[in-house]
């Protein structure tokens, strides 16, 4: 591209010197031709007049007086009638200039002038020609190189960005080149990298998310299949059986909500649910993990509480909560209940050392870790609460105690309370 710019330019730049530079030179050369006779005719007129002068003042005519009076190489004739002919000058040889004037007298005065000068005069123009034309042919080729790289660099870093992209790099370059239509394309790029670095993103967080809140369904199944192996008990096997069907049931539940949340976060469905069975849930769940680790969970607190919200979303908050107690606490682990105004209340505590000082609430923070975890299962927890329209706060760093909060209104009758409305 680079090389047809250049060559485009100064084609152009050739064509017009080449219109204007005939033109311009014939115009000269006519130019010349035209003042070069125009001396020679003022020059005749002049020394007629002269010769006419010293004629009526009966004074000698001769070579030495108008050899004073003829300028350059030209060469001047003078006939009196009555007397010999008068030349000054060398008599030119090819072709001339030549003009010839009659005075009063009846004398006759023929001036002439080689044109050789005149040809001179056009070589010296048609030469300062060819110096501006060729003057005009670099600044032409400067140009267009100048022009040529400021709009192949830009194309070419537009080339790189796009490449760029292609291979998984999705950095805005933020780059602009003081030409609108390429800082448009700039612009198109840069916003299709800031999308498919937002894609990437949620495609990565997608596939976090999904390993972690996958890995406790499975293991729990797992368990319940190895209970099922261990024992030739029928009605244990059925027992156990059920059990892994729930989980099953728990783990196809954890993937659509993985694809619905991936799609739009906000499409909840949420229900009003017995939070006594969310929780008798995930303690029959946790008690085999906790009885290898030599370890207690429990419950207390208000019973019977109903909270607004999705089972499935709330049992995978609980999860991810009894989980971390199970990794980074110690102890006994307690999931109390309580109402607290228009909410109910699960706090998980253990008599662990606690959450560091440094961390604070920053451990619902991805990649925010106090070990050697992946720092997901809290971040994940707090989505999933926010998104069923609850919050996860931690209300204790030692001993710890997170708190998962959940309306007990439903959304309508409450916005409808709020309104002042009557609820049928």
């Amino acid at each position: 591209m680079r090389r047809r710019l250049i060559q485009s330019t100064l084609a152009v730049v050739l064509v017009v010197i080449a219109v204007f530079g005939v033109s311009l030179v014939i115009v000269e050369t006519r130019t010349i031709t035209s003042t070069a006779q125009e001396r020679v005719d003022t020059e005749a007129v002049r020394l007629v007049s002269i010769v006419d002068s010293r004629l009526l003042g009966d004074e000698t005519v001769d070579a030495s007086v108008l050899r004073e009076q003829i300028q350059g190489d030209r060469y001047a004739e003078i006939r009196i009638p009555g007397k010999p002919v008068i030349e000054v000058g060398t008599r030119p040889t090819g072709d001339v200039i030549s003009a010839r004037e009659t005075g009063e007298e009846g004398e006759t005065v023929t001036v002439q002038e080689p044109r050789s000068s005149v040809t001179r005069e056009v070589g010296r123009t048609l030469l300062i020609i060819g110096a501006v034309a060729l003057l005009a042919v670099i600044a032409a080729v400067l140009l267009a190189v100048r022009q040529a790289n400021r709009l192949a660099s830009p194309l070419t870093d537009l080339a790189e960005t796009a490449e760029r992209l292609g291979s998984g790099d999705p950095r805005p370059r933020h780059k602009r080149y003081g030409v609108p239509e390429l800082d448009r394309v700039a612009d198109v790029l840069d916003s299709s990298a800031e999308r498919i670095a937002r894609m990437l993103t949620a495609e990565r967080r997608l596939a976090a998310d999904a390993s972690h809140q996958l890995r406790t369904p499975l293991t729990a199944l797992s368990m319940r299949l190895e209970e099922i192996t261990l024992t030739d008990d029928p009605d244990t096997v059925k027992d156990e059986a059920t059990i892994a069907l729930t989980q099953v049931e728990r783990l196809t539940d954890v993937v659509e909500r993985l694809l619905t949340n991936s799609r739009d976060p906000r499409n909840g469905s949420a229900v009003t649910f017995d939070l006594d069975e969310v929780i008798q849930q995930q303690l029959a769940e946790w008690r085999p993990a906790y009885r290898s680790a030599g370890r207690a969970i429990v419950t207390s607190g208000k019973r019977h509480l109903e909270a607004v919200g999705t089972p499935g979303a709330v049992a995978q908050v609980l999860a991810a909560l009894i989980e971390n107690s199970l990794m980074h606490g110690g102890g006994t682990v307690a999931l109390r209940t309580r109402v607290t105004g228009n909410q109910a209340v699960i706090e998980v505590t253990d008599e662990g050392p606690g959450i560091p000082a440094d961390l604070g609430a920053r451990i619902f923070e991805r990649a925010i870790s106090g070990r050697n975890s992946t720092g997901i299962g809290l971040a994940v927890a707090r989505d999933l609460a926010e998104a069923d329209g609850g919050r996860l706060e931690m209300l204790q760093a030692k001993p710890p105690v997170i708190a998962l909060f959940l309306s007990r209104t439903p959304p309508a009758k409450k916005a409808a309370e709020e309104s002042g409305a009557t609820v049928r």
